[in-house]
């Protein structure tokens, strides 16, 4: 492990400390309205690609019906009629991502770096794997997140995560995770 691999790690482990901290209260408020609104589990494990193309289970908060297809929101064919009455708020608002914490602790997952691919994007797994992204740990942010989120097409996001690898640095993720705040707080390039 490298010392910047390591010094990321410490920084993961600080940050998860200070967030888990103030999100445990909204955690368990936000999987109570979830349970009461919506019958089904309150998480939704999903299978992601991680490091070296591994395949690790990502939690999120349900934000759509127990029995929509696992496929990329953008290929559904009508998302809003999928959605729980709480899922356009949590997905608005990025709070359907707190129980990605979990994926932080667990090292399958950092605070930045290109998001996990789902198991079943063939596309994106293959334009990362061929430039070396997928060398990298997963985020729950990114460089592509910052630069266009949803809205950006598979080879642009795949250029964005190519130029993080080549960008990287404590002070990059800093400014990385300081315009995610921006963005959420903006609310944009989200996928309703």
């Amino acid at each position: 492990m490298s010392c910047y691999d390591m010094a990321k790690r410490m920084l993961d482990l600080l940050l998860l400390g200070v967030v888990t901290g103030l999100a445990s209260l909204p955690l368990v408020l936000l999987a109570v309205l979830i349970k009461v609104t919506s019958p089904g589990p309150v998480l939704y494990w999903s299978d992601r690609v991680g490091r070296e193309n591994r395949i690790f289970r990502m939690p999120k908060f349900r934000t759509m019906h127990v029995d929509t297809p696992a496929v990329a929101t953008h290929l559904l064919k009508d998302p809003q009629h999928c959605m729980t009455p709480l899922g356009p708020v949590l997905r608005r608002t990025s709070l359907d991502e707190l129980p990605q914490l979990w994926s932080i602790l667990t090292g399958d997952m950092s605070f930045v770096g290109p998001r996990p691919a789902l198991y079943n994007q063939d596309d994106l797994i293959a334009l990362r794997s061929a430039s070396g992204v997928h060398r990298l740990i997963p985020g729950l942010t990114g460089w592509a997140q910052v630069n266009g989120r949803d809205e950006l097409p598979i080879p642009e996001k795949v250029k964005l995560d190519e130029e993080y690898i080549r960008r990287r640095s404590l002070a990059f993720d800093l400014r990385i995770l300081w315009l995610t705040l921006l963005s959420v707080l903006r609310r944009a390039g989200v996928s309703h």
